[in-house]
């Protein structure tokens, strides 16, 4: 498809109807069933109509291909007097139009009703394409989510932190190097730290440069705001100027805030060469 496709609208639907059918997708559930699912596998969307005799008769074709496929591509079928805002987000400008997404973005498409061998001959292309470049590769089942993580998750969701806690340390309890564990753990302990920081940290370190404690919550604060490099500078700068224990504790909650993000980022490598012409 020509140009890029916004689908961004469609990730917060209103409440509508889905059509009938086990393809079936409208605006409620477009997001999850198309727009995540494709990050897995290629989605192929038909927009038609029941008024359409050709479009419906390509719904079928498509229903039975899928099912000979064994789960090489997904079907999801949108009826498109039902669902506007998808056919306005896809510019579809007729009926029948069928689009594949993958990653969440369109990669093919075509307009009319199409004789079956020219259908399999587009699929088989759009399969190709896509070939060992999704996530879990078209075709290949999922890992079932653990059960485990599942319910940190919804401690989080509920907004219990102390729950959520107590289920990643009963994971790493079990699973010492388990790394998903770690990484979520730290997270949700800097979330706990940094949300009890109040405004007025930036303002007090600003005033007392010499405040170590203060420009450690400052920092977290920082951090909190998304502005990373501002947090790890703050903290470069007090173990530049500062020695004995308040080096060291300035030095301990820099590594570990380094700790929260993936170490290859630019902003990580470059403060932790920082921290080092620092040091030495």
């Amino acid at each position: 498809m020509s140009g890029a496709v916004d689908l961004s609208s469609l990730k917060q639907p209103p409440a509508g109807a889905t059509g009938g059918g086990d393809y079936a997708v409208g605006e409620t559930d477009f997001e999850a069933k198309v727009l995540r699912r494709s990050m897995q596998v290629p989605v192929v969307v038909a927009l038609y109509s029941q008024r359409s005799p050709g479009s419906v008769e390509l719904v079928r074709t498509l229903e039975r291909l899928v099912v000979a496929d064994g789960g090489a591509w997904e079907l999801a079928t949108v009826e498109a007097e039902a669902n506007m805002r998808i056919a306005q987000a896809l510019r579809v400008q007729g009926i029948p139009t069928v689009i594949a997404i993958a990653a969440g973005q369109p990669l093919a498409d075509f307009e009319g009703a199409q004789p079956e061998p020219q259908v399999r001959q587009w699929l088989d292309a759009v399969v190709d394409a896509v070939a060992g470049k999704l996530e879990g590769g078209a075709g290949e089942p999922q890992p079932a989510e653990d059960p485990r993580f599942t319910a940190a998750e919804d401690a989080l969701e509920r907004g219990d932190m102390a729950g959520a806690e107590a289920a990643y340390e009963a994971i790493l309890a079990a699973e010492p190097n388990n790394e998903e564990a770690k990484g979520a753990l730290r997270q949700l302990r800097f979330l706990t730290r940094a949300q009890q920081v109040p405004d007025s940290a930036l303002a007090t370190a600003d005033q007392d440069p010499a405040n170590v404690d203060a420009a450690i919550d400052a920092a977290d604060l920082e951090l909190l705001n998304q502005q990373p490099e501002a947090a790890f500078d703050r903290l470069i700068n007090v173990v530049k100027r500062s020695a004995g224990d308040d080096r060291t504790k300035a030095r301990t909650r820099l590594l570990e805030l380094f700790e929260l993000f993936d170490q290859a980022e630019p902003f990580v490598v470059a403060a932790r060469r920082k921290l080092a012409a620092a040091l030495y």
